[in-house]
């Protein structure tokens, strides 16, 4: 199916069921989507973004993406002029979004909110000011590596090494490992935490347990999945369940 052109010009909310996707389309304009409640997944061409609460994702005018919502989640979208670009992406990226800006996504995405030219230049300001941070999921090209992918998509706390995996798809251990910088940017290491990140955040807006979802995802230990969790996303898997119950 085709993407299909949605011509957002504006602030917008969007209630999701859990499981709710928005199929693939795109924007004339720049948008910056961020969940009010719940984890929203971002699939794009290139691979896919995990977008929590207090986190937004900027997606460029043009990008063919598709949006999923992992529990009851609240899309909260702002839209800027193609010839604006705060951050000068040409690419998706997740943005650690500060208090204030998340004051402002919610005022103007909010119930009856009317346009204002002034919340949103605030808006704009604060973004200039937005750090990246390293959550997308690169989709790898090769076969071998799509193959491998999918074997760890299925089941990312599989246990297996880069060379087990290799024969499971018919490749060297060395080759796959080059070929995953080449294609991603990331190491093979890099690129299955980041994937077991994902999962992490669609079991804990499922409601599972930490210990549950530390042993789901294939860490070692709760507490080892517990530090990988802060140093992504700033808090601990617990306080993170707890917010999003307020």
């Amino acid at each position: 199916m085709s993407p299909t052109r949605h011509d957002d010009t504006g602030p917008t909310r969007q209630s999701l069921a859990h499981g709710e996707r928005v199929e693939w389309h795109f924007h004339s304009v720049h948008q910056l989507a961020a969940p009010g409640r719940g984890v929203l997944r971002v699939f794009t061409p290139a691979g896919s973004w995990v977008v929590p609460p207090h986190r937004a994702v900027w997606l460029p005018a043009g990008t063919e993406h598709a949006h999923q919502a992992h529990g009851p989640s609240e899309l909260r979208c702002l839209t800027f002029a193609a010839e604006l670009n705060p951050l000068g992406l040409q690419r998706p990226a997740v943005l650690a979004v500060s208090p204030l800006l998340r004051e402002l996504i919610a005022t103007l995405t909010g119930p009856g909110a009317s346009r204002s030219a002034l919340l949103e230049q605030a808006a704009l300001e604060q973004l200039r000011e937005a750090p990246e941070l390293p959550l997308g999921l690169p989709t790898p090209r090769d076969p071998r590596l799509r193959d491998l992918a999918e074997l760890l998509l299925a089941d990312p706390a599989d246990p297996r090494t880069l060379a087990q995996l290799g024969t499971a798809v018919g490749a060297a251990e060395r080759t796959l490992s080059r070929l995953f910088r080449r294609e991603t940017g990331l190491s093979f290491p890099q690129w299955r935490a980041q994937l077991r990140l994902h999962h992490a955040l669609a079991l804990l807006a499922d409601g599972r347990s930490v210990t549950a979802v530390a042993a789901a995802a294939g860490y070692r230990s709760p507490s080892a999945f517990i530090e990988a969790f802060r140093l992504a996303f700033g808090t601990t898997p617990g306080r993170y369940q707890r917010e999003r119950a307020d």
